[in-house]
């Protein structure tokens, strides 16, 4: 299949596996490559705004500072044949010019009569926004995963939302008009320090975490299960998250298998609440335990990454590897590309949902009611049913918006996901839990084919006994998050406390052996003036390097001198003598003969020179002399 025919079928609705993102890298074959240490990113747009970033009250300008994650939000420059033509009852036809930063600066002038300019940055970690905001950089807006805006409120450095932003009256309040309600009901449930998450935050993109798998490999059964990354079957198979929480997770998963598969427990009214309050326990005992199991998966495992896994996964380097279902999308139609086909599990244990959104930070927003009114806006612009299919369209992951009065985002999802007219292997999709609120509204159900049971489908929509295994983690206070990290410190680093006295007397010799090596490599000329007859010269500037070639008929190795200093270029090519300790001689014009003996393996055994009263012209020369 050539590149541009991969790329076509890319850009098909009706089952076509599109998202924009994948279609650029399709052309050249390429992976992505996202920097998770790269904080500075790109910046779209620099404005010429005071440099205060306060509203600039003369013109009436607004200056917004905002912080995402890299290729986060739709950059624009799409080709008309990119144009996603939705089979809604509105008719839309969605295509993406400009960036959606650009677009937003036009939409708020001619909304609100304002001229606002967006100063947009990216980021690679939360752990690399929080460095920033600790060194002072006061972003207006900023879009962090859970568990990071939890510790922001924690702190007491988020803006709340103004009362404006959830007046469902209005009609440019997208996203509380068409949030769904699954996520608002999450959002609104879960507290910190008895304050609703919905009080300062606003989602933007959520989903599972779960098991990437190649079903050619692995059974599905398997794969459904979080013990799979410390199966010894699968040693050097899986990959896991370089990431505390989420591997933590993982682990207590396993802890807790047994008891998250009882009968019993499954069919307990109160499953959820109960799976939470396992899933999130920091007691000493518990994270001890955690820690046994992580040390386990590390032994077990190809590797702990970041986002190399996905790469792993569709160059078949691994089997399964641990992701976020937005990521697992993405890894699902690579490796699709290339007619190999992955799937998407998630443990039956249970889950974590997790979630990135928009909050304000009090030091950029600094009271300026203005610029507070302009991030609620470009919350609000995001949610607006077109700009999110044209979002989940780049970067292939999950809206947290349904939509509400608008069936745009429902459509998209049947565009994508819808099999085929005539299509005979198909299944009956529900999709009403995130939409309607009801999994069983027939306005919502996809026709799609069969295998999306357990692909992008079920990954970017998860069914709804996931979802009543799908729990939140929770943020951690200082106490219990210090005995965390100390264990995952223990886990992915020495643990000195655990070394016996073998270990130690190993490691001693070890060293030992390093510090004879520097000194003797310190001394290198005494050594080299005693061990030959040209003591008046200076042979120090001399480096060396041995070339192994196998031959036919057994090992040469021959030892090439590179002269400085002193010394000038060598003779022609040394002469390579076979047998055992071989030698190689070579000469200079000083009229010493540099001769050194090499064992079989390859290392030298001995080095010494010798003066010569004639000058030798050939390698031959140099070894009659010795």
């Amino acid at each position: 299949m050539t590149a541009e025919k991969k790329t076509d079928q890319l850009s098909c609705g009706k089952g076509g596996r599109r998202h924009r993102r994948l279609r650029l890298l399709a052309g050249t074959a390429a992976l992505l490559a996202v920097s998770a240490s790269c904080l500075q990113g790109g910046v779209l747009r620099v404005s010429a705004a005071p440099a205060s970033g306060q509203t600039d009250e003369s013109s009436g300008k607004v200056t917004l500072r905002i912080a995402n994650w890299e290729e986060y939000i739709d950059e624009g420059d799409w080709d008309e044949e990119e144009a996603i033509d939705l089979d809604d009852r509105e008719g839309t036809v969605i295509l993406g010019e400009n960036s959606m930063v650009e677009d937003f600066e036009e939409w708020y002038r001619e909304t609100y009569g304002i001229e606002v300019d967006v100063e947009y940055s990216t980021f690679g970690t939360n752990e690399d926004l929080y460095n920033q905001l600790t060194l002072g950089n006061d972003f207006d807006l900023v879009c962090p995963s859970e568990y990071m805006f939890m510790k922001l409120i924690a702190e007491d450095r988020l803006q709340p939302l103004s009362e404006e932003f959830f007046d469902t009256e209005n009609e440019k309040n997208y996203y509380v008009r068409g949030v769904s309600d699954y996520i608002r009901n999450i959002f609104d449930t879960n507290t910190i320090h008895g304050e609703p998450w919905s009080k300062y935050a606003a989602g933007y993109m959520w989903g599972t975490t779960g098991i990437v798998y190649n079903p050619e490999e692995i059974s599905k059964e398997d794969a459904s299960h979080w013990s799979i990354l410390a199966d010894p079957r699968y040693k050097g198979q899986v990959t896991i998250k370089d990431n505390v929480r989420d591997s933590y997770f993982a682990a207590l998963g396993i802890l807790n298998e047994e008891e998250l598969l009882q009968p019993d427990f499954i069919n307990s009214p109160d499953r959820l609440e109960q799976i939470a309050e396992l899933m999130n326990r920091t007691d000493e005992e518990t994270v001890n335990a955690a820690e046994e199991i992580l040390k386990q998966m590390k032994e077990n495992a190809y590797s702990f990454e970041s986002d190399s896994g996905k790469a792993d996964m569709v160059t078949g380097k691994v089997l399964a590897n641990y992701q976020w279902s937005g990521d697992a999308v993405y890894t699902l139609d690579q490796a699709e590309i290339d007619d190999y086909y992955l799937a998407y599990a998630v443990p039956e244990e249970c889950t974590n949902v997790w979630f990135d959104g928009w909050v304000m930070l009090k030091d950029g927003i600094g009271g300026d009611a203005a610029k507070q009114q302009a991030a609620e806006a470009f919350i609000n612009f995001m949610s607006r049913p077109d700009n999110v299919v044209r979002n989940m369209y780049y970067i292939g992951y999950t809206s947290v918006i349904a939509g509400g009065d608008s069936d745009i985002i429902y459509a998209y999802a049947d565009w994508c996901y819808g099999a085929e007219d005539g299509a005979e292997d198909t299944i009956e999709y529900p999709v009403g839990f995130f939409f309607s609120g009801d999994n069983s509204d027939p306005d919502y159900v996809i026709t799609a084919e069969a295998d999306q049971a357990d692909r992008q489908l079920y990954a970017q929509y998860p069914p709804q006994d996931v979802l009543e295994r799908a729990v939140v983690m929770q943020y951690f206070d200082q106490e219990n998050n210090q005995r965390i990290n100390q264990m995952w410190v223990n886990v992915r680093c020495f643990n000195l406390a655990s070394l016996t006295w073998q270990d130690w007397a190993k490691i001693g010799a070890g060293v030992i052996v390093v510090i004879a090596a520097v000194l003797i490599f310190l001394k290198r000329d005494d050594i080299f003036r005693r061990r030959g007859r040209c003591e008046k010269t200076d042979i120090s500037g001399v480096q060396m390097r041995t070339e192994k070639s196998r031959m036919k008929r057994g090992r040469q190795t021959s030892l090439l001198w590179k002269p400085a200093g002193l010394f000038s270029a060598m003779a022609p090519t040394p002469q390579m003598y076979r047998g055992s300790p071989h030698q190689v001689l070579c000469r200079t014009e000083l009229s010493v003969i540099m001769r050194s003996q090499i064992s079989p393996s390859g290392s030298i055994i001995m080095i010494s020179s010798a003066e010569t009263n004639q000058l030798a012209d050939t390698d031959s020369d140099i070894s009659r002399m010795l």
